[in-house]
């Protein structure tokens, strides 16, 4: 299987000053990471807050800079030119945590998906409308003429998020970024979520990365699993190796950390699978 993405030997460090502009420290955000995600399967990158995720999707897509290491995306090396931004900046979309700041609350459904396509120049007027109407069904948003007129005020946080994801589909994507994309809605619908997610990726061959701190909804989603912690790679590997056999202290800590709402599970993987 081909790997979609290349992480190698990615670094990040800041410097904290104190109020006379002096350095009183250096934080590694991002320490040495490498890793890979193969064409058509989700990797799970997983740690506590803090622990870097987001910033290696930051510079992943090129919003923040590295101060060494490369990223390879279908056999380009992203760098700052503009042609490996618009590949990967086309190629690569992101759907975030919070779907009630990630989209315009001024602006109707069918706008805010087919804006992409707008800002890459793709299609017609009447081409931009079949285009928006093809992935709001993709994402079971029906009836979906209705649902192009409304206002993000007017859908419930499970809509909004298959709204953010329809916007990140329109311009078919070869992988998506996926920052945390079920903590902010309810229990009830997590799952609901992740599975028309895990369907896409095996519909349209679509590859992700997956951010969390939730090892039990790593494992509903993920096929493989990097622990992330202060900044390095922990652990690594298939993911019900590194959650029901983990090697890590951290590992370990990560899943004896999840709330059981029985008291009586007592493995780790009847722990996992208790908080789906």
């Amino acid at each position: 299987m081909s790997e979609i993405l290349q992480v190698k030997n990615l670094k990040k460090y800041y410097t904290k000053k104190n109020i006379f502009g002096k350095q009183t420290s250096l934080v590694k955000a991002v320490d040495d990471v490498s890793f890979s995600v193969e064409l058509g399967q989700t990797l799970v990158l997983a740690g506590e807050s803090g622990s870097g995720k987001s910033t290696i999707a930051k510079m992943i897509l090129r919003a923040i800079e590295p101060d060494s290491g490369e990223i390879i995306f279908d056999g380009t090396k992203i760098s700052g030119d503009p042609s490996s931004l618009q590949k990967i900046r086309m190629e690569v979309q992101m759907v975030y945590q919070d779907p009630y700041d990630s989209i315009n609350p001024n602006m109707k459904i069918i706008d805010i998906i087919a804006e992409p396509l707008e800002i890459h120049r793709i299609g017609n007027a009447k081409q931009r409308l079949d285009m928006v109407r093809q992935v709001l069904h993709e994402v079971k948003m029906e009836p979906v003429d209705e649902f192009m007129t409304k206002y993000p005020h007017m859908l419930s946080g499970g809509q909004r998020q298959r709204v953010v994801l329809a916007r990140a589909l329109i311009l078919k994507p070869k992988m998506i970024i996926a920052d945390e994309p079920v903590s902010m809605l309810d229990v009830s619908i997590r799952a609901e979520i992740l599975e028309l997610m895990d369907a896409l990726r095996e519909k349209l061959h679509i590859s992700f990365l997956y951010i969390t701190h939730d090892l039990a909804t790593a494992r509903y989603f993920g096929q493989k699993i990097a622990i992330l912690h202060l900044g390095k790679i922990a652990e690594v590997g298939p993911i019900d190796d590194v959650l029901f056999s983990p090697k890590q202290e951290y590992t370990k800590a990560l899943i004896d950390a999840i709330s059981d709402p029985n008291p009586d599970n007592l493995t780790r993987e009847r722990k996992i699978q208790s908080n789906l």
